[in-house]
């Protein structure tokens, strides 16, 4: 997730740290649980199991530990996508931040709100506007292919156990043609995830959300630099979309999302540079859009 220009400031590196730490803290709590309930095979997000799991580590907290692979999993990738920005941020010489981390301590759920890095100063090219935009979904991409990979080697099969619980998530296509290929006639509502693999589903919303064509978003940084002032135009179009599919499908944080872009993220800084994008560029445009479709789900999670 990206914020264009919002003024320069002193680096506060303590901060950073603090945000990183705290948000590993509350991923790893809920690998704990993911993990106890996959060697019982239980459903994977269960509030009283949960609250049973957490009340147990106070007691045991060396198993915080059995945690990790879920909460380093999950890190790695948000950090990739995170990085991909600010270093091409360094590369172009624009000013930005380090990742600001969102730790979320519940029970249930994926322990964080993700996490974005501030720009502190104008884009004047759509070339590197471009670039910067791009930078992280693909970053984020590279890393989360070999984890899901790894996560789904690992899965095994329990009958209707994905839609056991108190969250059930929803399978993107990515996941959908890997589980085809490693789990051969199986059906997805059999696979009961590893961990690892719901780090990198994890990864995978959060990509398709940043490649929303809209505003200021990563997608909405990639529509700027390909038609410019019609940015706007498109952005409500698209933000008009989500709200039959918030509607149709049932999954009211569509509802919630198009009603926050359109009240914050509409607007974009006007970059005054008519040259047109590379033809390298414009492939890789195709790609992000290839990956944002292969991402998205119409139902990330459902009660």
């Amino acid at each position: 997730m990206r914020r264009l220009w919002r003024g320069s400031g002193r680096p506060r590196y303590w901060l950073h740290a603090l945000l990183l730490l705290l948000t590993l803290l509350t991923t790893t709590v809920i690998g704990t649980c993911l993990v106890a309930n996959f060697r019982e095979n239980l459903p994977a997000f269960d509030l009283e199991r949960a609250m049973e799991v957490i009340g147990g580590m106070w007691a045991h907290p060396l198993e915080l530990l059995t945690g990790l692979p879920f909460s380093l999993t999950l890190m790695t990738i948000l950090l990739a996508h995170e990085f991909g920005h600010y270093l091409a941020c360094r590369y172009y010489r624009v000013d930005a931040s380090l990742p600001y981390f969102i730790p979320f301590p519940a029970p249930i759920g994926i322990g964080t709100l993700g996490a974005f890095i501030r720009i502190r100063s104008p884009i004047y090219s759509r070339q590197v506007l471009f670039d910067i935009g791009i930078a992280g979904p693909l970053a984020g991409f590279v890393f989360l292919m070999p984890a899901l990979a790894v996560g789904l080697a690992y899965s095994k099969i329990i009958p209707g156990i994905a839609n056991r619980g108190d969250l059930v998530m929803g399978v993107p296509p990515l996941m959908w043609l890997l589980d085809k290929a490693i789990f051969p006639g199986i059906s997805t509502a059999d696979i009961y995830l590893h961990p690892v693999a719901r780090a990198a589903w994890v990864g995978i919303f959060a990509t398709a959300l940043n490649l929303l064509p809209i505003g200021q978003l990563d997608g909405g940084h990639i529509l700027y630099s390909f038609v410019g002032d019609r940015h706007k135009l498109l952005s409500k179009v698209f933000v008009a979309v989500l709200l039959p599919l918030g509607l149709f499908t049932k999954y009211w944080p569509w509802l919630v999302w198009a009603v926050l872009l359109y009240i914050f993220c509409l607007r974009h800084p006007s970059i005054f540079d008519s040259s047109p994008l590379s033809p390298g560029r414009r492939w890789l445009g195709y790609v992000a859009l290839a990956i944002f479709v292969l991402c998205f789900m119409t139902t990330p999670l459902a009660p």
